[in-house]
């Protein structure tokens, strides 16, 4: 019988099922073997460095230096309130968030002073983990980019000594542990730096698939974003790196032995991951921090009224459904561009300036006009129009735009805004600006402004309530409105001058937001004084889009200063090399148990030497190599080369922008710079064991000399680990005893 598919009945399927029960056994049959490579080595330096960084991580239990500033910002993540932090984007706060959150943290704690006890409430340990981890990630990164940059070749010994010493002089480096221990974001950084690197250089030494090695390069990208989004000054390294990719994609473009559409491939797969992932990964962090944070908060003086008024609470509640389009009769507070970071609005009141100041010049006597950083009654105008006399809003309302010439009329006073040929104040260069009186002395009102709106879209463009930013330009003189932004006298209890000054293209403090908005509607002062005591509700609602927010939160973080004073454990950039200053840390307030950011002075050393030892060895090989000299290979100098771009362009780039900084410095800020030099002492000892000494005797020589630097690293930790866990508590004179400069600030209570 033959069936539809052409197959024989139960003969074939016999065969069938035979064949694949024969081969099912054939495959039980072999033996099933998974191959697991396993550098003990690795494994070892990484157990070591989870166990610096962990271990007791929850003590102290109590606020550590700067974990009083990033608990401010963690708690108001908890509690979605917006904030602002100049130091650079907000990953760095999300990742300390992150930890809050998976500790239950609820955002319920003051941080308000450095010591301060975390009630039992608060995970420590949950705090501080995220940080400790990348910590003591650092670790095996170190050891990994040592490899990929081509170092290790020695003997069994002299490997395991150089790679040793690398984890040791990272893993054993006191102040690297301190900082890793806290709710800090340095050590955060330095795991992205590292980690970017080491992707890097695994995608341009892969032999593998495509898959895998631009993997590698999509992960360098990401960590590129993730450094900038630290801090910013990850910045020095991501522009190391690029430029490092650079040069590649430049030598690589003249290799004649590519293929055309190959090279093409190449560098655009590296221009996507490095320049356009990280841009447009720092733009979706910027939206996930505006979209979290959407309640007002103690940051949003610094923010424009349009931001402000886009969170819940705060001028929201305040500015929700105004009237969007300035109409003649509108009631309006304007409040001042650079009034920044304390807000302050356009104000008259009934007092006069003095007929004579203090220095003999006369006035006008005129109604005074100041700038009030209160919300007040008195910060309220009226848009009036110069040909009518109307102050109330017509039906339909009739909108002010851009170029209008109007009036403005307080509305507590009925007095128009006015300037005139008469000096200020205290801006004798600027002219007065007045509440107009007649004092019938031929002095005649000057009280016409012309609106010009400085971010309007068209020439058309209406004068909107909190989006316009608007010049008020005196018809009279051509002067404009403005913050001189400086105090009045006692007869002005302290108020900002307002002055008219003619200034040229753009010019800081001219530019006006209408606040507070209503239409008006009565006519009489007494009902008008009743109107502007009351608040007022429309039902309109708007909002900005993220864009703009993103937009203006980059130039607030670029553009506000924030104080700088004096601090008693800041420092000077070259104090960090010598290791002349540290950071009491920490302080038991009835023992002698402490925590101090302090540097392993042995590998400190060890760090300084090799960069100096760099630079004597590379000028000697270029010198040699100018007079047709090659003392190595072409492979070993190309790895020379590429040691000295990363390591010592690693420290100068995390170093030098410092020294021409002008502000407030720390020692956490040389840590980055600092793991950059670690990675140069080993693999420089490397070099110098397998190019510079030929003989065994020297070579042993030098792996004898490396064995006891790793023990003097070790030795070393030991005896300040107790300043770097808090624990155990020294005497006093053992805490003297560990004040090897003179300029340690080293803590202790006599007993």
């Amino acid at each position: 019988m033959i069936h539809p598919s052409g197959s024989t009945d139960g003969k074939s399927s016999h065969i069938a099922y035979t064949g694949r029960s024969t081969v099912l056994r054939m495959v039980l049959r072999l033996p099933l073997v998974l191959t697991v490579q396993v550098d003990l080595l690795l494994l070892l330096v990484s157990l070591f460095a989870f166990w610096t960084r962990l271990h007791r991580l929850a003590h102290p239990n109590a606020v550590v230096f700067d974990e009083v500033y990033y608990g401010q910002f963690v708690s108001l993540y908890m509690k979605r309130i917006f904030f602002i932090d100049d130091s650079g984007p907000p990953l760095g706060h999300m990742i300390l968030a992150l930890g809050a959150y998976l500790g239950e943290f609820d955002g319920n704690f003051t941080w308000n002073r450095i010591g301060a006890e975390y009630p039992c409430g608060v995970s420590v340990w949950s705090l501080r983990v995220l940080p400790a981890v990348c910590g003591a990630l650092c670790v095996p990164l170190v050891y990994c980019v040592t490899l990929e940059l081509g170092f290790g070749h020695m003997s069994a010994l002299g490997a395991a000594l150089l790679l040793l010493l690398v984890s040791l002089l990272l893993f054993a480096d006191n102040a690297l542990i301190v900082q890793s221990r806290l709710m800090l974001l340095e050590c955060v950084l330095i795991f992205f730096i590292l980690l970017s690197f080491l992707s890097y250089l695994r995608f341009y030494r892969a032999a593998s698939s495509w898959p895998v090695r631009y993997s590698w390069l999509l992960l360098s990208g990401t960590s590129c974003f993730a450094t900038i989004g630290v801090k910013y000054m990850g910045a020095f390294s991501y522009l190391l790196l690029v430029g490092v990719a650079c040069v590649h994609c430049w030598k690589l473009i003249g290799d004649t032995r590519v293929r055309g559409l190959s090279v093409f491939v190449e560098c655009v797969c590296r221009g996507v991951c490095l320049l356009v992932v990280p841009v447009v990964l720092y733009v979706l962090c910027f939206y996930l921090h505006l979209t979290l944070l959407h309640r007002t908060g103690p940051h949003d003086q610094l923010m424009s009224p349009a931001f402000q008024a886009s969170l819940e609470g705060g001028l929201s509640r305040i500015t929700q459904g105004q009237p969007l389009e300035v109409a003649y009769g509108s009631q309006v507070t304007l409040r001042s561009s650079a009034s920044q970071p304390i807000p302050c609005w356009l104000h008259s009141h009934k007092a006069n300036y003095p007929i004579r100041y203090e220095n003999g010049r006369g006035s006008s006597h005129q109604q005074q006009v100041t700038c009030y950083a209160f919300k007040d009654v008195n910060n309220w105008w009226i848009v009036k129009n110069a040909d009518r006399a109307e102050l109330t809003v017509g039906h339909p309302p009739r909108v002010v735009r851009h170029g209008d010439v109007v009036q403005l009329l307080h509305g507590m006073t009925s007095r128009f805004l006015n300037s005139h040929d008469v000096a200020a104040p205290v801006s004798p260069h600027a002219q007065e600006v007045s509440g107009y009186i007649d004092f019938n002395v031929s002095m005649p009102a000057q009280n016409l402004w012309r609106v010009d709106i400085v971010n309007r879209e068209d020439d058309s463009e209406v004068w909107k309530t909190i989006l316009s930013e608007v010049r008020l330009v005196h018809v009279n003189t051509s002067a404009v409105l403005k913050l001189s932004g400086l105090s009045l006298p006692d007869w002005a209890s302290g108020q900002m001058e307002v002055v008219a000054e003619k200034v040229k293209g753009h010019s800081s403090g001219v530019t006006w937001t209408v606040e507070e908005h209503r239409y008006g509607t009565s006519e009489e002062q007494k009902d008008r004084e009743a109107e502007l005591h009351s608040p007022t509700h429309i039902d309109v609602n708007r909002k900005i889009s993220l864009w703009s927010k993103f937009l203006e939160v980059q130039w607030r973080m670029l553009t506000v200063k924030q104080e700088d004073n004096e601090h008693k454990y800041s420092s000077a950039p070259l104090e960090w090399i010598t290791m002349e200053t540290n950071i009491a840390y920490w302080l038991h307030p009835s023992t002698n148990a402490q925590i101090h950011l302090i540097g392993n002075p042995v590998s400190w050393g060890v760090a300084n030497l090799s960069l100096l030892s760099y630079h004597i060895i590379a000028a000697i090989y270029l010198l040699r190599r100018r007079r047709g000299i090659k003392d190595l290979p072409d492979a070993a100098w190309e790895r020379f080369v590429l040691l000295g771009v990363l390591c010592v362009g690693g420290w100068l780039l995390n170093f030098l922008p410092f020294v021409l900084m002008d502000k407030r410095l720390f020692l956490y800020h040389y840590l980055p710079a600092l793991v950059f030099l670690h990675l140069l002492s080993a693999a420089l000892l490397e070099h110098v064991y397998t190019h510079l000494l030929s003989k065994d005797a020297h070579r042993r020589v030098l792996l004898a000399c490396a064995f006891v630097v790793l023990v003097c690293v070790f030795l070393s930790y030991h005896a300040f680990s107790p300043l770097t866990f808090g624990s155990p508590e020294l005497s006093a004179n053992r805490l003297r005893a560990l004040k090897w400069r003179s300029s340690w600030d080293i803590l202790y209570r006599r007993r």
